[in-house]
């Protein structure tokens, strides 16, 4: 069980589908990490156990009824919480939301739910993702040598690297970049940050830093 936070959402995907592992196994996996570790690095402004749990049994059921909704079925993965989703609060890590629970998801949400994958909650950021480090409505996420770091998304999902913390809370995450934080938190943490073309991954649903040069990641 302690190798599944190690492996890539593909593997993930891969495993699941061949029946090697469950969605169930997956997900209790990471919600146990979390549990275990995010009281430390503090990751998650949401963590969404219940529903995800609830969602990684369902998954199971259609995968043994041979319904598979695509390749990522039954593998959690965490947002930013400036990604809307439906009937979970999106806060933008700022006080003034703090109570908003969108009544749609972002179109990233959505067609990443389309392909199967499951929330597992909604990562920390800096209010309104105005700066690089964790929110200022919550705490600083810590990155993984205890310091205040990036935001929640490399603290998340860290890679085992010598002389280095990790800490496999998610196996992916997705948010978005306006200057190059993507690489500057990846790089903190030993990870790999994307950073798409403008325009090629929706926005919609997202919260705006700047709309000209935001870039969803």
């Amino acid at each position: 069980m302690a190798d599944l936070v190690w492996t890539s959402m593909a593997d993930l995907g891969r495993m699941i589908a061949t029946k090697e592992v469950s969605p169930v196994e997956v997900v209790r996996a990471h919600l146990d990490r979390i549990a275990t570790l995010d009281a430390g690095l503090r990751a998650f402004i949401t963590v969404c156990a219940d529903a995800a749990l609830q969602a990684a049994r369902a998954a199971e059921a259609d995968l043994m009824a041979g319904k598979v909704a695509g390749p990522l079925h039954g593998v959690p993965w965490a947002p930013k919480d400036l990604c809307s989703t439906k009937g979970v609060r999106t806060t933008g890590g700022s006080k003034i939301l703090a109570d908003s629970v969108p009544a749609r998801d972002a179109t990233v949400v959505a067609r990443l739910a389309g392909a199967g994958a499951i929330v597992l909650g909604k990562l920390n950021m800096h209010e309104f993702a105005y700066g690089p480090r964790g929110s200022t409505r919550t705490a600083a996420t810590r990155g993984i040598r205890g310091t205040r770091a990036s935001i929640a998304s490399p603290a998340a999902r860290p890679r085992v690297r010598a002389r280095r913390s990790a800490a496999g809370l998610a196996p992916g995450s997705l948010g978005s970049d306006t200057g190059a934080r993507s690489a500057f938190r990846a790089s903190l943490c030993g990870i790999t940050g994307l950073k798409p073309t403008y325009g090629r991954v929706s926005r919609a649903g997202v919260l705006p830093l700047a709309w000209s040069m935001d870039v969803g990641r």
